[in-house]
């Protein structure tokens, strides 16, 4: 089959669903169809800018390309999934979160634009025009198929897939610091993380691992010094997915402090890594994996809470061991795995 990816780059920005795009393609072209992808550029701001994009996302035909039939459009991201094909299957990672659950939220901004309404608006009614008009609907998490539902009307399966290269992530000992991977910003909480190492009683560290906004990272650090808690806490920057991969290996644990995220790669490599989990209880997706006792811990967005259980996963080793495999358990048992994922997108399939 001819299949295309629809999907969106933010110039200069490289994350999940960037590395989700790829390694769709890469599975769908192993198992022999033809697979390319198209990636509009975007950018959400100014209003009239990103209202542009939207139509030229509708303007876009990809039912047919240089005189060859297009079999199976396969749209990601906001506003990409507006592209007409008679054959257009979802796979959402998110809509525009701007005009749903962060309006009028500390997260969200377009709700302070002049027109912030009536942006709104339009984008909630393209949204049910265009994702109604799909063969199929799949979501990445339950939580974002549940934000579908509740905003739109619309259902949505989930289909989850693994994070990028995770066959070789594993375990490789057990020292005593917490990871967290993400990009820094103030919705990802790495602040929570640096309050409650003023409460710890054990010898642990904090390891932070990513770049981001410049005004969260100072803020961090400044936190850090206020707190007296800098020896205690390294931040890496920007780092390979070799040094990701060997970070995960030998932590105590991982924390996922993201607020309602879509779904959170962090989660999934931290069990794939056979590392226990320290969510929050409006952590969003990562919920869907993180039981609380079984292969991890979900505490309230308290940093004392936060220090207790670091502590003890720290201090027991054996325990933490324990929660880590019941987390590699988990991705066995729910299906993480691209065959699953392909097998799944392809049924809907007319070449």
């Amino acid at each position: 089959m001819n299949i295309i990816l629809a999907t969106v780059q933010v110039p200069f920005i490289r994350g999940g669903a960037e590395a989700q795009a790829e390694e769709t393609q890469a599975r769908l072209r192993a198992r022999g169809h033809n697979v390319d992808t198209v990636a509009l550029p975007f950018k959400c701001y100014p209003e009239e800018c990103l209202l542009q994009t939207m139509v030229c996302a509708r303007c876009m035909d990809l039912s047919e390309v240089n005189g060859r039939k297009v079999d199976m459009l396969i749209a990601l991201r906001f506003p990409a999934y507006y592209t007409y094909h008679s054959n257009k299957v979802i796979w959402l990672l998110h809509q525009h979160r701007q005009a749903y659950d962060l309006w009028r939220t500390p997260f969200g901004y377009i709700d302070q634009w002049p027109n912030g309404e009536y942006v709104r608006e339009t984008i909630r009614e393209s949204d049910n025009r265009y994702l109604g008009e799909a063969t199929a609907r799949y979501a990445n998490s339950r939580n974002v198929s549940n934000r579908l539902m509740k905003y739109n009307g619309l259902e949505a399966t989930p289909l989850y897939h693994p994070p990028p290269s995770h066959e070789r992530l594993g375990c490789n000992g057990w020292e005593p610091y917490i990871f967290y991977p993400s990009r820094i910003t103030a919705m990802k909480r790495q602040g929570l993380l640096v309050e409650a190492a003023r409460y710890m009683r054990s010898d642990a560290r904090i390891v932070f691992a990513g770049t981001g906004d410049d005004a969260e990272v100072q803020a961090l650090h400044e936190l850090a010094r206020r707190h007296g808690v800098e020896s205690r806490i390294r931040f890496e920057g920007f780092v390979t997915q070799e040094r990701k991969f060997d970070l995960l290996a030998s932590c105590s644990a991982v924390y996922f402090g993201a607020f309602d995220e879509d779904y959170g790669y962090v989660t999934l490599e931290a069990m794939f890594s056979g590392k226990p989990v320290l969510a929050l209880s409006d952590s969003g997706g990562a919920l869907e994996f993180v039981e609380h006792g079984f292969n991890g811990y979900v505490v309230e967005t308290d940093p004392q809470a936060l220090a207790e259980r670091i502590d003890e996963l720290v201090s027991d080793r054996a325990a933490a061991a324990s929660l880590g495999q019941h987390g590699l358990d988990t991705m066995k048992e729910k299906r993480i795995d691209w065959d699953y994922v392909t097998e799944t997108l392809l049924k809907h399939g007319h070449g």
